[in-house]
């Protein structure tokens, strides 16, 4: 059983404070999210955490429908300059690892983080699972898991559009899945 309310007081104290509770059921998957993975990103095929390296899409609905509790993470952000994402993505992608691990501690063993961006903590990632230097650190993106990040955030109430330039403001989420 999930105790909410101890949960919504770690993540607060943890820094996060804009996230909302969602059903698992309700995580929108697509195989045209992979196939913008495949044709589209340049990070196919050289990010250990993304595809090819993520199970099909799927084996991925299918592992989101063996929880019954999840949390969407906001995170609003205007970048100077597009290369410090970068640096922006990564520091909030170690402070969510912290929170996943502190939610696993406290007894949600099945606890599972995606990032609300690449894993970015090596400046150059490994091609593979295999070669990866943080292996115990690194978790996909939603999109590397096939998440229609778009339906999903938007049926939970939360802004997301399409972005034409660098100098207009983001809206990421990350998602933690917990039993």
């Amino acid at each position: 059983m999930t105790d909410k309310k101890k949960l919504e007081a770690l993540f607060k104290k943890h820094g996060f404070t804009d996230f909302r509770w969602i059903d698992p059921q309700d995580i929108a998957v697509g195989q045209w999210v992979r196939m913008k993975c495949i044709f589209g990103c340049s990070e196919y095929g050289k990010n250990a955490c993304c595809p090819p390296n993520t199970p099909p899409v799927a084996d991925c609905e299918r592992f989101f429908r063996e929880y019954k509790t999840a949390a969407i993470f906001h995170f609003h952000k205007k970048v100077a300059k597009p290369e410090d994402r970068h640096a922006w993505s990564t520091g909030v992608n170690a402070k969510l690892l912290k929170l996943e691990q502190a939610v696993f501690l406290g007894g949600q063993v099945k606890a599972f983080l995606m990032f609300m961006d690449s894993c970015s903590f090596c400046k150059d990632c490994a091609p593979n699972r295999a070669a990866c230097k943080e292996p115990k650190r690194a978790r996909p993106g939603a999109d590397a898991m096939g998440i229609d990040v778009f339906s999903t955030v938007l049926k939970a109430g939360y802004p997301i559009e399409v972005l034409s330039s660098f100098d207009q403001a983001m809206n990421r989420y990350a998602f933690l899945l917990i039993e």
